[in-house]
């Protein structure tokens, strides 16, 4: 490509791109990840489609802050970035030991509906965990930054909105894809299955919260 030149993109390619990137930042194993799988295991797939929506919210939070070229807050963020990871880190901490104490158990028999206001305390929580993760927002920032940088910048708001608004129906089709499936087997789970999964997902929260509080601890007194 000669230097200067730049990939045009058409709205549907931008569509296209968009649904890709929200894919990419939804699907690595994370925090949110293990509490929508956990918590599609005890309360059915709208129990686990709600843990993803705070995720599609912080996303898309994040994709506009990188979009709309937000710099004073994007390097706000960027700048606070060891307090948010220590916070963030004792974040997914609390929500581990929250389910060490905490039985497991089918709140919903398979096959029974609920319905999604019945869960809504989970979506403020699992869009703090997002936005409180400097990987996901260095992460967002560098993808989109990088998009912009190809196609020679966003043009417009009305294509910069279209971007956010993609990047988060990419990052809800996944958190749908992956409440569905564990819904569909969770006619399979009895007791101890469940009791291994809060296992999992108890030790894998406290890993995770405990290694970017522990990597921020060791970066300040070094």
């Amino acid at each position: 490509m000669p230097p200067g030149a730049h990939i045009v993109l058409s709205g549907i390619q931008l569509v296209l791109a968009g649904i890709d990137i929200g894919v990419l930042v939804a699907a690595p194993i994370g925090p949110v990840n293990v509490l929508c799988i956990q918590r599609a295991g005890n309360q059915g797939l709208l129990g686990g489609v709600a843990a993803g929506l705070g995720a599609v919210l912080g996303d898309g939070s994040l994709a506009a802050i990188a979009a709309f070229s937000m710099t004073a807050i994007s390097d706000l963020l960027i700048a606070y970035s060891g307090p948010i990871q220590l916070l963030g880190g004792l974040v997914p901490i609390g929500f581990g030991v929250g389910l060490l104490f905490r039985g497991p158990r089918l709140v919903l028999a398979p096959g029974q509906d609920s319905r999604l206001w019945e869960h809504t305390g989970i979506i403020p929580q699992t869009f703090f965990l997002t936005i409180s993760n400097p990987g996901a927002i260095l992460g967002m920032v560098a993808v989109i930054g990088g998009l912009s940088l190809l196609i020679g910048g966003l043009d417009t708001y009305l294509e910069a909105l279209l971007l956010v608004a993609s990047v988060m129906g990419g990052s809800l089709l996944w958190w749908l894809a992956l409440s569905e499936l564990i819904a569909t087997i969770r006619h399979r789970l009895n007791e101890s299955r469940l009791r291994l999964i809060n296992r999992v997902a108890e030790t894998l929260l406290i890993a995770f919260g405990a290694m970017l509080s522990l990597n921020e601890l060791a970066l300040h007194w070094s």
